[in-house]
């Protein structure tokens, strides 16, 4: 029966394997990579990616990230493609053609109708040496020392590299193409990374009769009703003409009990909290969930361009959007 000791040598010996295999795929960003992601920015059509078997799972998952990363893509079967899929390519698409050795049958049948239609076709391969690389306009070595498998036999360290170099062209694209957050959401609108990248500030504000709001003249027990009565543990605070001059928060509420402030008596106007953080409603709302983390505040006011609170909003609001 195994130890506790086998299984963690087993486990570390195939975490160096395969950080060892990462390390020298640097070695391979060379000029076929730039080659590699000229073709691919200038492609005005899709990037078809094939492999088989686990490298059909690789290439899977490096198609949905090009596509998630501003470059369309997606991943076709080289067994399916040789009965009907490959029609799905058009004659200004690139083809990425995942192989370890090389020379996988169901590919290499497929090479020659791509030839003929007359796409650009980038091969990663583990041997440059191979059918598919010396066919291919663009070659990127997936070489690695061995596989992290004692066999030799299961792909684990060539498909750890392989997913790597396709994370390589991926974001090398992102960066050439000034692709942006805002691009980002565009294609992941569904779940909490979409409301994270969609949602602004002004989606989740408690505005107009919501919005806890008093003027500076009144006494700190009135605005502790207003406090009270909207639920968001702070008020605003505004002159006459409704411009923001402060904000009360429960933190402020408690340094005014400790100095024995008359809260009766006293105008909020004395008590607040001058110049606040606040933000414009147009702000994306994980943007201000990092400004309110980084302030160690938990609640904001929202202006609108004449400088009067038109929203505000805390944490408890970002948890419930799923923001957090």
């Amino acid at each position: 029966m195994s130890t506790a000791t086998q299984w963690q040598t087993w486990a570390k010996r195939v975490i160096d394997i395969e950080v060892g295999a990462i390390q020298n795929l640097k070695q391979q960003i060379d000029g076929a990579f730039i080659a590699a992601c000229e073709t691919l920015l200038a492609c005005q059509g899709k990037v078809i990616v094939m492999g088989m078997g686990k490298s059909g799972h690789i290439g899977n998952k490096i198609a949905a990230t090009l596509a998630s990363t501003g470059t369309p893509a997606f991943f076709v079967h080289p067994g399916e493609a040789s009965h009907g899929d490959l029609g799905m390519l058009g004659a200004k698409d690139v083809v990425i053609a995942i192989s370890n050795s090389g020379e996988a049958s169901e590919i290499m049948t497929l090479i020659p109708v791509i030839k003929r239609l007359g796409l650009p076709i980038i091969a990663m391969t583990g041997n440059a040496n191979s059918s598919m690389a010396k066919l291919a306009q663009h070659h990127l070595s997936i070489k690695v020392e061995e596989e992290a498998c004692p066999l030799g036999l299961a792909p684990t360290s060539s498909t750890t590299a392989t997913l790597v170099m396709g994370d390589a062209l991926a974001v090398a694209l992102l960066q050439a193409r000034g692709f942006t957050a805002d691009d980002f959401a565009l294609s992941h609108p569904g779940g909490a990374l979409g409301r994270k990248l969609l949602l602004r500030v002004a989606d989740l504000m408690h505005s107009g009769e919501r919005l806890p709001r008093v003027n500076q003249d009144v006494t700190v027990s009135e605005a502790l009703l207003e406090i009270s009565a909207k639920g968001l543990g702070m008020t605003a605070v505004t002159d006459a003409d409704g411009r923001l001059t402060g904000l009360f928060t429960d933190g402020d509420l408690r340094r005014v009990l400790d100095a024995r402030v008359a809260i009766h008596d006293t105008p909020i106007g004395q008590v607040m909290t001058k110049n606040p953080v606040t933000v414009s409603g147009h702000l994306l709302a994980a943007e201000a969930l990092k400004l309110m983390e980084q302030r160690k505040i938990n609640g904001l006011l929202i202006l609108d361009d004449e400088g009067k609170p038109e929203g505000a909003l805390n944490m408890m609001d970002m948890l419930k959007a799923g923001v957090i």
